[in-house]
């Protein structure tokens, strides 16, 4: 029942109408997802995930990406993976259950109606994981939805 509460798509991030990468997010992770070109050799891409900064690119050319994130992450649980020519980068949030508008600070954010509906969703999310016999699939929230890290106590550690 929880894939049902999954990301329904991606986010396109878009730059100079151009798009730079895909995202989606859960409620203990952030994740992008950039085209590869064609004719590189794997192990030339590199990606560097700090606690609040994100580096990828080629080896030997300016960086790909190179910004600031819009909220920490946990290094030791981040990681990268090549498959299928798409580069896919897998960031563990410091702040569980924390609606991210974009993983870029400052830059790309989602509208406040797309914002909301990812919040609605991570905190359907979240109910899900803490009533795992429950299927909050088709539930919905009627006026704001409260923040999945603070409603009614915070979400619970294991």
């Amino acid at each position: 029942m929880a894939e049902k509460l999954a990301p329904e798509k991606r986010h396109s991030f878009i730059h100079d109408g151009e798009k730079v990468f895909e995202w989606d997010q859960t409620l203990d992770e952030v994740n992008i997802y950039i085209n590869l070109p064609p004719n590189v050799h794997s192990k030339q891409f590199y990606c560097k995930i700090q606690s609040k900064h994100l580096e990828l690119g080629i080896k030997g050319n300016p960086p790909y990406l190179n910004h600031d994130l819009t909220c920490p992450v946990k290094t030791d649980s981040s990681f990268w993976t090549l498959e299928d020519d798409i580069m896919h980068i897998t960031m563990q949030k410091r702040d569980k259950g924390q609606t991210w508008a974009s993983p870029i600070l400052g830059q790309g954010q989602l509208d406040p109606y797309s914002t909301d509906l990812e919040q609605k969703r991570l905190m359907l999310q979240r109910f899900q994981e803490e009533n795992p016999g429950f299927d909050f699939s088709q539930a919905q929230f009627s006026g704001n939805c409260p923040d999945p890290r603070t409603f009614m106590g915070g979400i619970r550690s294991d």
